[in-house]
């Protein structure tokens, strides 16, 4: 059944759609195990034993699984970690403002509370944020000064990969408005890393940030904010260059993931949330090991 849910995740697929092709394809018989005589689990299945796994909160315990799998097979946390944050789209909610006022204050609106099948179809745990995009440049060849400011609603998803093979290492959920430099401190660094290095972007700049990281024993190459209205001095730019060589591979990370999976949240909960994001980085890592298997073998 955990191998189904690697394959639904990989593809991107509905528990309908799972089931189906399961019966029309062999080579997802072949990876499954099963024959053509053999019975296939239906959609109902599949989700129930995803739910079960998720009420049992199994996703963490299945990530540290394989990750022990990636330490036995050589692949250490090596040459430092890179954090980043993505933001993870959900189905958009039309809610009142005191609805909203009601949400962000961690209580249940009082019209929801007498109607069951509402409430089950209501996201209570994302939030809306804006995200920040480059204007285009425009006909006439001008670039706007102003950035534009997109309206997202939905998760974000913490990750912390290792410099040298980059498999996601920590990880983390929380609604879209969450800061990314409060995570630093909550866990998000892996203190089992061969290198003491932290590259990050200016979003964890910050200086409880930078004495979390001395006083745990870390290097910080976190980028440092550019002062209002004021250029930023050339040794700066070189510096923040020089990290951002390094800082970017974790955009590949993303990149992969949203690409290969369709990464979006079409489950209501942080904690279903939660169960989706990890499905997705234990399927980012498998396929990053084997790939890194793959060309060690032909080198």
């Amino acid at each position: 059944m955990y191998k189904i849910l690697v394959i639904q995740t990989l593809n991107n697929l509905s528990d309908e759609r799972t089931e189906y092709l399961i019966n029309d394809r062999l080579s997802f018989m072949r990876f499954l195990g099963l024959g053509l005589s053999d019975r296939v689990p239906d959609a109902k299945t599949v989700w129930l034993f995803r739910e079960r796994l998720t009420q049992a909160g199994a996703i963490e315990r299945l990530f540290d699984r394989f990750d022990a799998t990636l330490r036995n097979a050589g692949y250490l946390p090596m040459s430092g970690q890179i954090l980043d944050a993505t933001l993870v789209a959900a189905p958009k909610q039309r809610n009142t403002n005191a609805e909203k006022a009601d949400l962000w204050a961690g209580r249940i609106p009082e019209d929801w509370q007498d109607k069951p099948s509402r409430l089950s179809h209501k996201h209570r745990h994302a939030r809306w944020t804006l995200k920040f995009k480059k204007a285009k440049r425009q006909d006439d060849g001008t670039i706007p000064t102003t950035d534009l400011a997109i309206p997202f609603f939905g998760y974000k998803s913490h990750v912390s990969i290792d410099r040298k093979f980059r498999f996601i290492r920590k990880w983390k959920t929380t609604h879209a408005a969450a800061s990314d430099g409060a995570r630093l401190r909550e866990g998000l660094l892996d203190k089992t890393n061969t290198t003491s290095t932290i590259w990050a972007d200016t979003a964890y700049c910050s200086k409880a940030n930078e004495d979390f990281m001395e006083k745990q024993g870390f290097a910080s190459k976190v980028h440092r904010k550019k002062l209002h209205l004021k250029p930023m001095p050339r040794h700066s730019q070189r510096s923040s260059a020089g990290k951002s060589v390094i800082r970017s591979r974790v955009e590949h990370v993303f990149a992969e993931q949203k690409s290969q999976t369709g990464l979006f949240i079409r489950t209501v909960g942080i904690t279903q949330a939660t169960m989706r994001i990890g499905l997705v980085n234990i399927v980012y890592n498998i396929r990053r090991f084997l790939f890194l298997e793959r060309i060690s073998t032909k080198a």
